[in-house]
């Protein structure tokens, strides 16, 4: 009788390749149960979330102080995905008289750097936003320039807090506590994040003291379109004074392969460069 003799060598290869495939799958599965307990893994997860490759969206935003009328402010934005954690944006007010043309022009760089530009019609010139304004707020609205930045995770040291309920949407509650204090204007913020969208459905936003918030960020509507969860209608709150800006999307549409020409300081200062991607 004839023995293989190459059987045994392949057999062995064989178990050889399958442990490596159960070390595999075991590894994934390890890591997809740890998830729900680590705050890291849920923060890069929001902020992972699928949301096209670019966005265009008209916008309202209405500011309001306690007990008064709101003064509003209608605005086109832009925003373009570039890979590898980079991405850019481009803001443009379009009415009142008094704001209209005014942009910023928002660089998020791969390492987690950012880059803001302002133009100001008045002037005709385009400034560079220093870091240490990184705190000032954007054309008297109750968001900071950093707020109007993308944010790495991994900036962050993330805790899980607990679990609670925001408008009937049961959240897991984050902690975000900047790896270097210089590096952002705030000690900390506090998310409820909706495990099902991985939106944001409130955010807390402590300033001066690590006990007390200083300004709120609400989700009030969220809209599924094109096949992403989309912020709709969004309000920042200063607690100490009363003060809110609201944010409201009027349209929104991915995907429209925006050029990275759009996003330079020529066309921030250059409006016509701009207004033939206007919805």
């Amino acid at each position: 009788m004839s023995v293989d003799r190459s059987a045994a060598p392949r057999m062995a290869r064989w178990h050889a390749l399958a442990a490596r495939a159960c070390i595999v799958v075991a590894s994934a599965c390890m890591a997809f149960d740890a998830r729900p307990d680590d705050g890291s893994a849920l923060a890069q997860a929001a902020f992972d979330r699928p949301a096209g490759t670019d966005l265009t969206t008209v916008s309202r935003m209405e500011l309001r102080d306690k007990g008064r009328g709101a003064r509003l402010r209608e605005l086109v934005g832009y925003r373009l995905k570039k890979g590898r954690g980079e991405s850019v944006n481009l803001l443009r007010f379009l009415d009142p008289q008094d704001i209209a043309g005014t942009g910023l022009l928002s660089l998020d760089k791969a390492d987690g750097a950012n880059e803001q530009w302002l133009y100001l019609p008045e002037l005709d010139r385009v400034r560079r936003i220093g870091g240490d304004r990184k705190g000032g707020r954007f054309v008297g609205s109750d968001l900071y320039y950093e707020d109007l930045q993308q944010r790495l995770p991994a900036r962050d040291r993330h805790r899980l807090l607990g679990t609670e309920t925001i408008a009937g949407v049961p959240c897991e509650v984050l902690e975000s506590v900047p790896v270097e204090a210089a590096d952002s204007v705030y000690l900390k913020r506090v998310s409820w994040i909706d495990r099902q969208t991985l939106l944001a459905m409130r955010i807390d936003y402590f300033e001066h003291d690590a006990a007390t918030p200083s300004k709120r960020w609400e989700l009030l509507a969220k809209k599924l379109i094109q096949r992403h969860w989309t912020v709709t209608d969004s309000r920042m709150t200063d607690l100490g004074t009363g003060h809110e800006t609201r944010l409201i999307v009027d349209t929104a549409v991915y995907d429209r392969k925006l050029p990275a020409k759009l996003f330079t300081p020529q066309a921030l200062a250059d409006e016509t460069l701009e207004s033939e991607y206007r919805p």
